[in-house]
Order: C-alpha cells, then sequence, then structure tokens
C-alpha cells in the first residue's frame, strides 16, 4: 500500500498543504474547526508523517488535566490531588482548558504532546471528542461527569445523594421542622443526587415538614438573593434547617441570614456541601457534607495509570461524610 502523503491529508481537509502541516505540528493561528478537520482527515487516512514535530500519543509520561475553569478552592483541591497522583507514578500534570464549546480542539492538542492520559473534570466529552482521543489511542477517565454519559467511560465520583440524606437527617436531629433546599443552576447531576437524597431523608424523619425548594447559579450572590427572599415568607415557628448544595452557596446563606436581621445558628441551621478549606473560616464554621476531593482526583489518575481488568466496573464511589460545626448549633 502506498504511503499517505501530507498533501493527500491536505487536499481531504480542503486546505493548502502549509496550514494542513501548522495544524498538525500545532503551529501558527488556525482556527481551531480548522484544525479539527486536518487531524481528522490525517486520522481517517492513516497518516503517520509528521517529523520529530508530531509527538506520538502516549510516548510523553503527561497526564491532562481538564477543567473549564481552575480558580477556587473545589478546582484547586482537584489539581493538587491529581498532580500528587500523577507524580507518584511517574507523570507531570498538564493542566489544560476546556470552553464548553463543542468545536474546543482541546483532544487535538493533547494528541499532538502525545499524552498518556486524559481526566475530564466536572464534564462529559462530546462524541468528536471521544473519537478524537480514541484514534490517538489515548485513555480518557471522567471526574465527576455532569450528566451520565453515553456508552461506557471509567469515571469517578462521590455518594452525593447519601450526602444529601445525612444533611436532612442532621437538621432534623437539630430540631429543624421548616427547611430551605438551595439548588444549582444548571442542574448538573451531582447536583440532583444531593437534592433527591435530602428530599427523600426528609419525607423519612419528617414527613409533615415544610419545604421550599429553590434555585441559584451555584455563586454566593446568586444563594444569598434567593435565600433572602425566601427566608422573609417561611411559614410557622422554630428555627429553619437550609441546606445549601455547595459551601460556595451556603455562604450566600450567611449573608442572606444577616440580611434578614437573623442569626446563625439560632435562627436559621445551615448544611453546605464540599467541605472546601473556606468552610472552616465562616462564622460560624460550617457544617457541610465533605467529599473527598483530592482523594477523588487522585483516583481518577490511578484508573488511567492501572485501569481494571475488561469486564470489571469502571465507577470508583468515595464515600462523603458530615463534618458537624457551629452553623447547626
Amino acid at each position: 500500500m502506498s504511503r499517505v502523503t501530507l498533501t493527500q491529508v491536505a487536499a481531504t481537509a480542503g486546505v493548502s498543504v502549509a496550514t494542513a502541516s501548522r495544524a498538525l505540528r500545532e503551529r501558527g493561528e488556525i482556527s481551531p474547526p480548522t484544525r479539527a478537520r486536518v487531524r481528522a482527515a490525517a486520522t481517517a487516512l492513516g497518516y503517520g508523517g509528521g517529523g520529530p514535530g508530531r509527538p506520538r500519543a502516549g510516548t510523553a509520561r503527561l497526564i491532562d488535566l481538564v477543567l473549564g475553569r481552575y480558580d477556587g478552592p473545589y478546582n484547586e483541591e482537584v489539581a493538587v490531588g491529581a498532580r500528587e497522583a500523577a507524580t507518584r507514578f511517574g507523570y507531570d500534570l498538564v493542566l489544560t482548558a476546556e470552553r464548553h464549546d463543542p468545536a474546543d480542539d482541546w483532544p487535538a492538542r493533547i494528541a499532538a504532546r502525545g499524552s498518556g492520559g486524559v481526566v475530564l473534570g466536572l464534564a462529559v466529552p462530546t462524541a468528536a471528542q471521544r473519537a478524537a482521543l480514541a484514534a490517538s489511542a489515548i485513555p480518557l477517565v471522567l471526574f465527576e461527569p455532569s450528566s451520565e454519559s453515553r456508552g461506557a467511560l471509567p469515571d469517578v465520583r462521590t455518594t452525593d445523594r447519601a450526602g444529601g440524606a445525612a444533611a436532612a437527617r442532621h437538621l432534623v436531629e437539630r430540631g429543624a421542622r421548616r427547611f430551605i433546599v438551595v439548588d444549582g443552576a444548571p442542574s448538573y447531576r451531582w447536583g440532583r443526587a444531593r437534592v433527591e437524597g435530602f428530599v427523600a431523608a426528609l419525607a423519612e424523619t419528617a414527613p409533615d415538614a415544610a419545604v421550599r425548594r429553590v434555585a441559584a447559579g451555584w455563586s454566593v450572590a446568586g444563594a444569598r438573593r434567593v435565600a433572602r427572599a425566601t427566608l422573609a415568607d417561611m411559614p410557622g415557628d422554630g428555627p429553619v434547617g437550609v441546606f445549601a448544595c455547595s459551601d460556595e452557596m451556603a455562604a450566600g446563606v450567611y449573608a442572606a441570614t444577616a440580611d434578614a436581621g437573623l442569626r446563625i445558628p439560632d435562627d436559621v441551621l445551615v448544611v453546605g456541601f464540599d467541605d472546601v478549606r473556606g468552610a472552616r473560616w465562616l462564622r460560624p464554621a460550617l457544617t457541610t457534607v465533605r467529599q473527598p476531593i483530592r482523594e477523588m482526583a487522585a483516583a481518577a489518575v490511578e484508573l488511567l495509570v492501572n485501569p481494571p481488568p475488561a469486564g470489571e466496573p469502571t465507577t470508583i464511589e468515595l464515600p462523603t461524610r458530615l463534618m458537624v460545626r457551629g452553623s447547626t448549633g
């Protein structure tokens, strides 16, 4: 069989030979769709050229952590856990940005540097992104996927539903009979599971309790706005138990409580979710459901390095734990 040439790749992709060469070597200003088209053409034709500037997939001792953002205490914990595990296995960790755009070419960039594997955090890849990694024989593991992926992909997550249930039982034990649930918007898999667990446990332990469900944009400001309006309109007497689906939104509940002239934990009992470092800095310190973020990130890296035998379960679920502090008395 004759050897596929760069000229054939360029013709198939509908670009010049120079553009095809730059796209395959990650050189120059080339739009992500054009680069993706050239790489797809090269894969389809079985092009093996590229010279010394084009690393082969899997030859570099690199693992890519792909996240939409790297600021904030949660994502920082993910990066630390992944880096420590990668170092332990003899890999370097690369931080790669994911732009929530179907045309984003992060798989092509990863393939170009020959990474040994990818941990994709808080997202689910598109079919095209999965195919691009598979074509380069680069394994993929999901960290806390935002929804259930189509097709079997290994993933690491935490016991979100059980954590929500633990929060409900704790608030009932502390005397709450009126409840506010602050969910996140948009609605992600983990948020839905936390709310479902909370509501189910509440139906068992306090079936006659008044419950208000509100949604905020996974932010302090959004939670402050919706919690302030809801606290002002809660019927009944006694402390209000508030469950926020993240510690960041729980901080917004603190601000809303102060806005309403109420006090934590005298008038309002608050439970968050995550146990990022800021949870202990709030006053009073926040009772929250701890998910082992660093351990989860490390488990995702290990799943890349030491995948289970074929046929074994590829979902790892690490347990949550309720951390009781001053916000619930």
